[in-house]
């Protein structure tokens, strides 16, 4: 109700009017967690339906669509805010099955291509975004693959440890087949596409790149590994599990 009172007085989607402010910064945190976990807790409880809440929808819709910093950088992802529903106290009977089915469905439906429409607009944003940081990659997804590279020899090792209870999971457990499966993940996120406009040398390299043995089981390792913000950026993340989501089809 005091959204819907702000907006229709202050003329805008956000919480004091047409320009994100300290109210917007203050309280995002919390509304992108209640808009993650709260349909996987409790079935019809959408914070993001634009039908039950449209001011609510509506101030979503700006944050992430008008604000570059945030939706390339500082937003947490649904996929990690569910993750933090898995760390929490049910008991010894662990996360209750509805909950568990819930998520599953949530991180199928996030895996899926991205419309035409939507691949314009966070590319926008990107832009927007990289305006003034030159450093950056030019697209999220080859964003995406240049962090995987800077941090390659961390990941390497990381999963190395975890190597006893990633068997006859697809994914190489020798230090080489390891990095050779990093590369390949970085070569194919940062081609990204034909219709990316960028990158276009890596072309051959990316097809060749997806016959490596356990590049995409990396990616869908990388993928629960992942929290966002703190590892990249949400539309870069995106790309890694919209990859490996390409693994069960």
């Amino acid at each position: 109700v005091l959204l819907k009172e702000q907006q229709q007085s202050l003329g805008g989607p956000f919480f004091c009017g047409s320009q994100m402010t300290a109210a917007d910064i203050a309280w995002v945190p919390f509304l992108e967690r209640y808009a993650a976990q709260l349909p996987c807790l409790h079935e019809g409880l959408n914070p993001r339906d634009a039908k039950t809440y449209p001011h609510l929808n509506q101030w979503f819709e700006a944050m992430e669509t008008t604000v570059p910093a945030y939706a390339c950088r500082v937003r947490g992802n649904p996929s990690s805010w569910r993750k933090v529903l898995t760390m929490a106290g049910y008991g010894n009977a662990g996360v209750p099955p509805s909950v568990v089915e819930r998520m599953e469905d949530f991180d199928l439906e996030e895996g899926r291509p991205q419309t035409e429409e939507k691949k314009i607009v966070d590319q926008r944003l990107w832009e927007a975004y990289i305006s003034t940081r030159p450093y950056l990659a030019l697209t999220p997804s080859a964003e995406a693959g240049r962090v995987l590279l800077h941090n390659r020899d961390a990941i390497v090792k990381d999963t190395l440890k975890r190597a006893g209870s990633l068997e006859g999971m697809g994914i190489p457990l020798d230090e080489k087949g390891l990095d050779d499966a990093m590369r390949a993940l970085a070569t194919i996120l940062v081609y990204g596409s034909a219709e990316d406009g960028h990158y276009d040398e890596l072309e051959a390299a990316s097809h060749e790149a997806m016959n490596v043995q356990g590049v995409l089981e990396m990616a869908g390792f990388l993928d629960q590994r992942m929290c966002v913000p703190r590892d990249m950026g949400c539309t870069s993340a995106a790309a890694i599990k919209r990859l490996a989501a390409l693994r069960l089809t």
